[in-house]
């Protein structure tokens, strides 16, 4: 694994804002975990959570990480992954987004995202958006030619706001619906698990940023998987959960776009 350290020059305590897991110049699939990571930078004092706030799904999803490496390396496949919390910055929106930097998230309140400066929102960015938006695109533009498919990995809830969510996997689209269309009516016989499109976000929820920048804009077939949390909550869930959908995946791509 290489890792890309900040060059913003601000505080050396954010730490690096991405790593890269690279793979060979003829990988065909590359996979992205934004929300990797429940690191928050020790100059920001926990953003103002206590302990159980910072290690819940607020904060980072939960497992997807693992799952991610374990596709990566079955398919050959580059990972690119954020190092940061999403409560700092979260990598799957724009900028402009007013859910990049959250002051709220679920039940949560986040006081260190409360009444930022555009100084200190801009900050954010040069130091946690920027690397990872320059190193995903990197790994894209050296494989143009080759590479077909953009796979990003996340996790959610099983209960949110109260409420439980009996989806199990989360098959989302942006701008191009084709993969997760073509991959949900290809799903294996007898793998049991309740998928559905579009559940429990959709891009009206304003999570398709990572798909339609580097996927859509770059001509690529794009995906997001989401993970129903409590199911790869171990070792052995997530090794179960990344042998089924590795080839269920690879199926997709050779049968569905030859």
């Amino acid at each position: 694994m290489t890792i890309d350290t900040l060059t913003s020059g601000i505080d050396p305590s954010f730490g690096p804002a991405v790593a890269r897991t690279p793979r060979g110049l003829e990988a065909e699939v590359i996979v992205v975990c934004e929300h990797a990571s429940n690191w928050i930078p020790p100059g920001l004092s926990d953003l103002g959570l206590d302990v159980h706030a910072k290690h819940s799904h607020i904060a980072w999803d939960p497992g997807a990480l693992s799952v991610a490496r374990l596709l990566a390396d079955t398919l050959a496949a580059p990972l690119v992954e954020g190092c940061i919390s999403r409560l700092v910055y979260d990598l799957n929106r724009p900028p402009e987004s007013p859910t990049a930097i959250p002051e709220t998230s679920e039940v949560f309140a986040v006081p260190g995202n409360r009444d930022l400066s555009d100084a200190a929102r801009a900050e954010r960015v040069a130091a946690v958006y920027e690397p990872f938006r320059t190193a995903l695109a990197e790994e894209i533009a050296s494989r143009a030619g080759k590479l077909r498919l953009l796979v990003t990995v996340h996790s959610f809830t099983p209960i949110y706001n109260g409420v439980p969510r009996d989806v199990e996997l989360g098959l989302l689209h942006g701008r191009d619906d084709r993969f997760a269309i073509e991959m949900l009516a290809r799903q294996p016989e007898g793998l049991a698990w309740d998928t559905r499109l579009n559940e429990p976000y959709s891009a009206v929820d304003g999570v398709a940023h990572t798909l339609d920048l580097h996927g859509c804009d770059n001509g690529l077939l794009n995906v997001m998987l989401e993970i129903r949390n409590d199911l790869i909550a171990t070792a052995d869930q997530q090794k179960v959960w990344a042998d089924a959908l590795a080839p269920w995946i690879k199926t997709t791509l050779e049968e569905g776009f030859a």
